[in-house]
C-alpha cells in the first residue's frame, strides 16, 4: 500500500536524502541543476510516494524553463528508493505527474535521461533544443502534453526566473 501526495516543505530534506542515495555524488554539479538555481519548483507537480509506514519510497520534481519564448517543464529528478525499485513507483510518479501537468495547462516537458526508459511515457529525442553543456544531446528528451507543442521550439534551454 502506497500513498501518492504533493511534496510539502517539511519533506524537502527527506527527498534530498533520497536523491543523494539514488544518484552519484556530485549530482548537483550537472548542468540541469544550473537551470534550477534560485528558481522555485512547480510545487503542484512535485510528488512523493510513501509506504504504509509513511517512509519515503519515491519522489519527482519539476521546474519551469524557457526555450526562446516557449515555456516548458524540466522534469527531474525522479527517484525510487532501492528497496522499492521494480514495483512500478517510478511509472506511477511519471504518469500521475504528467497527467497533472497537462491538467494545469502545461504544453511540453523536457528532461535529460535514458531514452529506452522514458520512451515508454512518450518522450522522444529533441534535436532542436540545447541543454547547457556538457549535456549529451542524445539524452535530451521531450514530451508533448498538447499535440504540436514542440513544433517550432528551438534553441537553448534557459532558467525561467
Amino acid at each position: 500500500m502506497f500513498t501518492l501526495e504533493t511534496e510539502k516543505p517539511v519533506d524537502y530534506w527527506e527527498v534530498e536524502a533520497l536523491y543523494d542515495l539514488c544518484f552519484a555524488p556530485g549530482r548537483e554539479a550537472l548542468s540541469s541543476y544550473r537551470l534550477r538555481d534560485d528558481v522555485s519548483p512547480v510545487r503542484d507537480l512535485c510528488l512523493v510516494v510513501r509506504d504504509h509506514d509513511r517512509i519515503l519510497a519515491g519522489a519527482i520534481r519539476y521546474w519551469p524553463v524557457r526555450i526562446g519564448t516557449a515555456r516548458a517543464l524540466l522534469l527531474g529528478p525522479v527517484a525510487v528508493h532501492p528497496t522499492h525499485q521494480g514495483e512500478g513507483l517510478g511509472a506511477l510518479l511519471m504518469r500521475d505527474s504528467l497527467e497533472r501537468a497537462a491538467a494545469l495547462g502545461w504544453e511540453r516537458v523536457i528532461l535529460v535521461g535514458d531514452a529506452p526508459y522514458y520512451s515508454r511515457f512518450g518522450f522522444t529525442k529533441l534535436t532542436a533544443v540545447e541543454m547547457p553543456p556538457p549535456t549529451n544531446p542524445e539524452r535530451v528528451l521531450g514530451l508533448e502534453l498538447r499535440p504540436g507543442a514542440w513544433e517550432d521550439v528551438a534553441g537553448k534551454v534557459m532558467r525561467d526566473a
